[in-house]
């Protein structure tokens, strides 16, 4: 039955996809859409999931919030250390900014890589739900299958914001939407401790934190500063309460 149900989710996290690659004439929309859906995302949906997993404290400090952090740090560093050595063997141009506005497309890939792991979470979680109960496992179908929209909305938006080609985009949107099929489907194996996916989600969480405050909504905001794109914003992370308040 999970494996069944992840199928759903294949196809949602593809309709997200589609929906981000057809509405490429209004980017700043798209982008403060997917801006909200991620900060609703990690407050309303990964860091509650992570404190109640993994909430245990190491000195002093709940473990998914030390990790939330380290994931914000860990995307921070490795995307300025890419900026770098980008700039370093010439990758800049006459202007002073990258080929991409300074963007380095191995980020991309790397961000649209975490969204796979997440999905794959995902499905582990569905799978570990069923194995619970029948109504548990309906309550995680409804979660897993409605914010994999958001995810492969995002996943796409990702890989081609940092300047991949299409190509690479739609394949990263397809490993995310097989992901939590592939999670179900492993969950007849074997079950994921607890604390170790509610640690995985509090990482998780910090890293789409910074690329949404850092580089999903400063671009959206950049060359089109409307109230439209704002409420775009609003409306994304409004649809994840929303979700996340059926689920419950």
């Amino acid at each position: 039955m999970a494996v069944i149900v992840a199928l759903g989710a294949f196809l949602m996290t593809l309709a997200g996809g589609w929906t981000a690659q057809r509405v490429t004439d209004r980017r700043h929309l798209v982008l403060g859409l997917a801006g909200g859906l991620m900060l609703g995302v990690v407050g309303l949906d990964l860091l509650p999931e992570a404190m109640r997993a993994a909430g245990h404290e190491v000195f002093g400090v709940p473990l998914a919030l030390l990790l939330f952090v380290a994931g914000f740090l860990v995307a921070h560093v490795v995307e300025r250390v890419l900026a770098v050595r980008q700039a370093a063997h010439g990758g800049e141009n006459g202007s002073g900014h990258g080929e991409h506005g300074g963007r380095v497309p191995q980020v991309g890939l790397t961000a649209a890589g975490a969204m796979v792991g997440h999905s794959l979470a995902d499905g582990v979680a569905l799978g570990a739900a069923f194995q619970v109960g029948g109504g548990m496992g309906v309550a995680v179908a409804l979660a897993v299958i409605t914010h994999d929209f958001a995810d492969g909305f995002n996943t796409y938006t990702l890989t081609s914001l940092y300047g991949n080609a299409r190509r690479k985009a739609l394949m990263m949107l397809f490993a995310d939407a097989v992901a939590p099929v592939v999670g179900a489907a492993s969950t007849l194996l074997f079950t994921l401790p607890e604390e170790p996916l509610g640690g995985y989600l509090g990482f998780f969480a910090g890293i789409l934190l910074y690329l949404a405050s850092a580089e999903i909504l400063p671009e959206a905001h950049h060359r089109h500063p409307a109230l439209s794109t704002l409420m775009c914003t609003v409306g994304g992370v409004a649809g994840i309460w929303l979700v996340v308040g059926l689920a419950d």
